[in-house]
């Protein structure tokens, strides 16, 4: 059954996670003249965002506009709500579904901005959304592209893609979302932007390990390429459409979490890099670094399509405590210069 595009004529959007890019994303969504109601997970955040139109924790110092509310009530925050925005870290997507699902209202469309693989069952986010929702891929979309939280909520000028395999729901997102400072293009690729949306932070991992390091731009701008072409080749075995990953979604998005210090992936990767371990890096930050929790996932789907993946498959190493950062960029070196094409 086709998502009807009425539906989406409302001016109510749910948006489920309070973090750094979902406020973000509330605050394009707000600017795009909708009402908007966060769930978060605290009760304080919720606080502070009604009473002080911030969220302190994740993005202190951005006024959010006044059309944003906060709440810790699912039921409460998806009332009315045509578009659900899925803010969740990945991998607790399906616990996280699973109890906002009876309060969602009747054809609302799903927007994910996960990026990330499940552990386990290797699926994307919107696979795993079309499994625990029971809804068809009309009714299922994602967010991917150059999307650094702080940058957003401050209004810089930014560009990314909505993907949906039913163009014209993706169409009808598009105009939702479309602010003075937010350029959403449309696609019905969700394969190919999910793929480079959870590759593209395990790659700038990888990035930040080099990074601390202490080398330069040609070591990143190296990895950053070689990261690009193993995206490709798992998203072009999976049946993406490669030009996907040239644009907004695959290299726009890996250019700018690779690049920016902004990047929580990249941070982490640093932090490796200068001798931190995973765990004290986890207990200093708040912050969910996606690819730490999906490089194993991601090596486990391209280990089984038989791709070859050895940025995946290092950083899972380090990331296991199996190999040191320099093991890694040692290692990358020593590879067989016969095994790819440059």
């Amino acid at each position: 059954m086709r998502a009807s595009v009425g539906a989406l004529t409302g001016n109510k959007v749910a948006v489920l996670g309070a973090g750094s890019w979902g406020t973000a994303f509330s605050i394009i969504l707000a600017d795009a003249g909708n009402e908007v109601s966060i769930w978060a997970r605290r009760d304080e955040v919720a606080a502070a965002i009604n009473d002080e139109h911030e969220n302190a924790d994740y993005l202190p110092g951005i006024e959010l506009p006044r059309t944003i509310s906060s709440t810790t009530d699912p039921e409460q925050a998806l009332a009315g709500a045509d578009v659900v925005v899925l803010a969740v870290p990945s991998q607790s997507l399906r616990e996280n579904l699973g109890t906002f699902l009876p309060h969602v209202q009747r054809d609302a469309v799903f927007v994910s901005l996960m990026k990330g693989v499940e552990l386990g069952t290797l699926k994307r986010m919107s696979e795993v959304v079309a499994e625990v929702a029971d809804v068809g891929p009309e009714r299922i979309a994602v967010v991917s592209g150059p999307n650094l939280a702080r940058e957003i909520a401050r209004r810089e000028p930014a560009a990314s893609v909505v993907a949906c395999a039913d163009e014209s729901v993706a169409t009808a997102l598009q105009a939702r979302v479309h602010s003075p400072a937010f350029r959403p293009y449309t696609s019905v690729d969700v394969l190919g932007c999910e793929l480079g949306g959870a590759y593209k932070n395990v790659v700038a991992l990888c990035v930040g390990m080099a990074v601390g390091l202490g080398f330069g731009d040609n070591t990143t701008a190296s990895l950053i390429t070689r990261g690009l072409a193993e995206t490709a080749r798992l998203a072009m075995r999976l049946g993406a459409n490669p030009l996907t990953l040239m644009g907004l979604a695959g290299l726009g998005d890996l250019v700018a979490t690779c690049s920016s210090p902004l990047s929580r992936n990249r941070t982490f990767g640093e932090k490796l890099g200068q001798g931190m371990s995973v765990e004290e890096i986890y207990a200093s930050t708040r912050q969910v670094a996606e690819g730490a929790k999906s490089c194993s996932s991601l090596r486990a789907l391209t280990g089984s399509l038989g791709v070859s993946a050895p940025i995946v498959d290092a950083v899972d190493e380090v990331v296991l405590g199996r190999m040191t950062t320099a093991q890694m960029m040692e290692a990358f070196i020593a590879r067989d210069t016969k095994s790819e094409i440059g």
